[in-house]
């Protein structure tokens, strides 16, 4: 750590600046960084607080450090369920205020991942980019065979950068933990090392493609979802070309009106799409904010950006289900079996508390009618709950109550009297036929079957160990009681200093009797030519010391 602290110390040093420059001075203070920062008595005593609030504050910040912090921001935006709703709003309008690179460098890179110029791929190659972000920009162009498409160029250096600061980021994030106790108990290291492998992966263009790929097999058969086609040939880890689809923004209201969109249409044609991918497939589309979501002649929608995906195995998805059975059915017991179902569960937690909470939930939406649920609300403010008793609820999982909330947000703009419950109900009816179907319930029971069969084969094995240790005495109990620990610890320093203090008393009684018998007779005490008051006094010396230094080694005086 201290290699990477000096490896990377003017990027330290600018992250720290930056921080406390918005108002984060007593953190980085509490961390041991206010060294970092040149004139740190100016940066961190501020005469006028400042207005703007603690999630406008860390956005500003993010910007200022650029692509990666604004990525990592972006990414943190997807975890409602441990940062509060205030500064996720914050997270969210997280702009990536980038200028575009050069052409010369675009067609560099390409030519490196491709290995031949754009001139020699493509029929046309439009030099200035449709869009540039903090990782790449997209420039239009038309392949030899006359199929007009979209291709994606990433930043150049950008993964020397992004690399230099997620270490950074883990360390700070380690040191953190050490020195605060808010940052331990959170785990802060573990989500900054979840967001850093989503960054990576959202940085690996052939990751995308492939997420494209999929997506785009689940919806072959539906001629109400488009999903552009990926060209893999004319595709690298840096370069990604897919097919180029024009269309109106989900949020351009005016222009869907103009164009004679019907809404209601298409706020349920997205619906079905989303909870085809989340229910059915387990694979889904991460970020469906209206950015990445176009709509197409015919009420088709299309939707763009792959580099955030979830995936939910059989598992996940039965858990999800029954948790949302579970709040249909107004089962607080229900609801945290699928919790526990779903993450890992301390050993301590308080069950009274977190079923407290949970039903106290319940209540909440009790006398809702179904049709005015706001699911993703509810399931995020369940892992919320999860999350204060340190349940570990997947991170795909997480994502999903995210997109629910985008999904949400999205259809109550384009139609309000849409329900996501109502459309949701055919797709619940699918799922309960599966779970009732005998192929789908030996399948999913068959690794529980074997593991059995297993203990079953092993227990008499097990149990023949077993008396055979009783017969030969080998058997220990091993009891562990941390307050009898406690206690057997003051106990023994107790009686450490009782035997300190009989031993000098002992040999004060000693040494005061040699030295009356000395008085008495008017002459030194001599025993075997030895001074008897000296040489006992030198004995008690030495025994003095060597039982101080047993005490103190023993670590209970």
């Amino acid at each position: 750590m201290l290699k990477r602290r000096i490896r990377h110390m003017n990027r330290y040093r600018e992250i720290a600046t930056v921080f406390a420059r918005n108002g984060f001075g007593l953190i980085l203070e509490e961390m041991g960084l206010n060294n970092l920062i040149s004139f740190s008595n100016r940066v961190f005593h501020k005469e006028e607080p400042d207005p703007r609030s603690l999630g406008q504050r860390l956005r500003n910040a993010l910007e200022e450090l650029g692509p990666t912090f604004v990525k990592i921001g972006q990414i943190a935006s997807t975890r409602p369920d441990i940062i509060p709703a205030s500064i996720i709003g914050e997270l969210e309008k997280l702009q990536d205020q980038v200028f575009p690179f050069s052409f010369a460098e675009a067609c560099q890179i390409i030519e490196e991942e491709l290995g031949a110029h754009p001139r020699e791929i493509f029929q046309h190659f439009e030099e200035k980019p449709l869009a540039a972000a903090s990782i790449g920009q997209v420039h239009y162009g038309v392949l030899k065979t006359g199929e007009r498409v979209a291709v994606k160029v990433q930043r150049p250096q950008i993964t020397e950068m992004v690399n230099t600061d997620l270490e950074i980021l883990l360390d700070l994030a380690a040191l953190a933990e050490r020195q605060l106790e808010w940052a331990k108990h959170y785990q802060i290291r573990a989500l900054v090392e979840e967001f850093a492998t989503s960054l990576r992966n959202e940085m690996n263009y052939e990751i995308e493609g492939e997420n494209a790929q999929r997506l785009g097999k689940q919806f072959a058969d539906d001629d109400t979802v488009c999903i552009p086609k990926i060209y893999k040939e004319f595709s690298r880890k840096r370069v990604l070309t897919m097919e180029y689809v024009e269309g109106i923004k989900l949020n351009q209201f005016a222009a869907l009106d103009l164009m004679g969109y019907d809404r209601k249409l298409l706020a349920e044609n997205l619906i079905r799409a989303m909870l085809k991918q989340i229910l059915i497939d387990g694979f889904f589309h991460g970020d469906p904010h209206p950015g990445n979501i176009l709509v197409l002649p015919g009420q088709v929608i299309a939707f763009l950006d792959f580099g955030m995906v979830g995936r939910l195995t059989p598992d996940m998805k039965d858990n999800f289900a029954s948790l949302v059975i579970g709040m249909m059915r107004g089962k607080t017991e229900d609801m945290l079996d699928a919790v526990f179902a779903m993450g890992i569960v301390p050993d301590d937690i308080d069950r009274q508390a977190l079923f407290r909470e949970v039903d106290m939930l319940r209540e909440k939406y009790l006398d809702v009618p179904l049709s005015e649920v706001d699911l993703g609300y509810a399931v995020n403010d369940l892992f919320r709950i999860a999350y204060k008793h340190r349940i570990v609820i997947p991170a795909d999982l997480v994502l999903l109550g995210k997109a629910l909330l985008s999904l949400e947000g999205i259809v109550e703009q384009l139609d309000p009297e849409v329900s996501i419950m109502d459309i949701a109900e055919p797709f619940g009816e699918k799922l309960l036929q599966e779970r009732l179907n005998p192929l789908y319930i030996v399948g999913k029971n068959w690794r529980h079957i074997r593991e059995y069969g297993e203990l079953l084969l092993n227990l008499p094995r097990q149990v023949r160990e077993f008396f055979s240790s009783i017969h030969k005495g080998k058997v220990r109990l091993e009891i562990y009681q941390p307050e009898l620990t406690n206690y057997m610890k003051k106990l023994e320093r107790i009686g450490n200093q009782l035997s300190f203090s009989i031993l000098l008393l002992s040999l004060s009684i000693v040494i005061a009797g040699l030295v009356i018998a000395s008085a008495l007779s008017n002459q030194p005490l001599i025993i075997w030519r030895i001074p008897a008051v000296e040489a006992c006094f030198v004995l008690a010396t030495l025994m003095f010391l060597a039982i101080l230094a047993s005490i103190l080694r023993s670590g209970r005086f």
